[in-house]
């Protein structure tokens, strides 16, 4: 199961941000891309749907990634940076994961699937 060297307290946005990209081009590199479809994911889970991947205090739900960010993601992927990108920004449009001090969630452009600052 994917999971980051933090435990579940308290933890600095930007360590919390990271340790999830890393879990998920780890989880997700190993995939023959181009992606048309999330489907062709499923099978690199490790614990199927059931996994989950941590950081912090945030626990994502590997079948959270289509059904609640879905949206968030622009089939196909050439490559798995991209990927990533998209569900690290669909986690910070959903207020998923926490922002620094003095920085509002939703405010930088990749907060929203088309790219452009939510209104």
């Amino acid at each position: 199961m994917p999971t980051s060297d933090a435990d579940n307290g308290p933890a600095d946005p930007a360590a919390i941000e990271s340790a999830l990209r890393r879990q998920f081009t780890e989880t997700f590199e190993q995939a023959e891309y181009p992606l048309s479809d999330p489907f062709s994911l499923i099978p690199l889970l490790p614990e199927g749907a059931a996994t989950e991947f941590r950081a912090g205090p945030v626990v994502v739900p590997a079948i959270d990634l289509g059904l609640r960010y879905g949206d968030y993601q622009q089939y196909p992927y050439e490559e798995v940076d991209a990927l990533v990108d998209d569900l690290i920004a669909g986690l910070k449009a959903e207020d998923e994961l926490p922002t620094a001090p003095g920085r509002e969630s939703g405010s930088d452009p990749v907060d929203s699937p088309e790219g452009n600052p939510k209104p």
